[in-house]
């Protein structure tokens, strides 16, 4: 499975993986009013091989298979502990 990624301008640090090339009418209106101007930053193939830094590949290729699009949001951050 391909996907196309992008990343958005609004919010650092958020990408978007698309089924299809710059299928950006996938992403519902408010979201995409959230998510701003998306640059495109890469194409790749999803195979159940395929690693990826911050997203279950599993996860990304069923969100692209039933809704064409996915978003990988920035890590959350570790809570701090009382005692550190």
């Amino acid at each position: 499975m391909h996907a196309y990624v992008y990343k958005s301008l609004r919010k650092a640090d958020t990408y978007v993986f698309l089924a299809a090339r710059d299928d950006f009418a996938r992403l519902p209106e408010p979201l995409r009013g959230q998510l701003g101007t998306l640059q495109f930053v890469m194409a790749l193939e999803l195979t159940p091989e395929r690693r990826l830094a911050q997203s279950d590949p599993a996860v990304v290729r069923t969100n692209l298979a039933e809704r064409g699009f996915h978003i990988q949001f920035p890590p959350q951050p570790e809570p701090r502990r009382a005692d550190a």
